[in-house]
């Protein structure tokens, strides 16, 4: 069965994954996916909706704390990684964000100055700065996070984990190798999704390598 859209006829759901497990008689076996190349451009704008529309009402929940504080969204974004990542030197926090050092150095500035984050100075390298939550700072982002919590636990409740497997695939597929090596490693426990290896995929020449989630951070999954 097919979805008859204005331009070009595009295979619904079902049908993709049969035709992706049996192809047609006679014929080689079919790649997972490859019939999804025939989505035409009206299903690309609608994954956009999807993507902008999730995003908003992710955020909103925390926006109301943020707002309240005056705080933005990449004082979220610092205090999340901060906490993920505890001694996390600036250098890298600059990459994870992919920010101006200018923007990045009003944000910590701000943080640091209300008390939420601690720089603390490299061991090895003297003008190293080293950042780490406070306990203030560790109250707030557990706040922003179990704000954001609810939902993403509702929508996988919903979704079932079949749907959670998916989503991690696409959010996966759709990053580039520098943000893949910036993921904690145990995602990729037993290999990345659709790779066979549980090794990283190579950097670009250039591209910085990010310190992994350790395993004692607030937050961290025990396993």
């Amino acid at each position: 069965m097919v979805s008859k859209l204005p331009g070009r006829v595009v295979p619904l759901p079902g049908e993709v994954a049969r035709a992706s497990q049996h192809g047609p008689r006679g014929a080689q076996p079919v790649e997972p996916g490859s019939s999804l190349l025939f989505l035409r451009e009206e299903q690309m704008r609608l994954a956009q909706d999807l993507f902008f529309l999730a995003y908003r009402d992710l955020t909103a929940s925390a926006d109301i704390v943020l707002e309240g504080l005056g705080l933005g969204r990449a004082h979220h974004r610092a205090l999340h990684f901060i906490g993920r990542r505890p001694q996390l030197p600036v250098s890298e926090l600059l990459a994870l964000l992919r920010i101006t050092k200018q923007s990045l150095a009003r944000v910590l500035g701000e943080l640091v100055a209300r008390g939420y984050v601690r720089q603390d100075t490299g061991t090895r390298d003297r003008r190293q700065r080293l950042l780490s939550l406070t306990d203030s700072g560790r109250a707030l982002e557990r706040q922003l996070f179990e704000r954001q919590r609810e939902r993403i636990l509702d929508a996988y409740r919903e979704a079932g984990g079949q749907a959670v497997e998916g989503f991690r695939r696409v959010m996966h597929a759709m990053m580039d190798e520098q943000t893949r090596a910036q993921l904690d490693p145990r995602f990729l426990e037993g290999g990345a999704p659709g790779s066979n290896s549980p090794s990283r995929p190579p950097l670009r020449p250039g591209v910085q390598a990010v310190t992994p989630l350790r395993a004692d951070a607030p937050g961290a999954r025990r396993k």
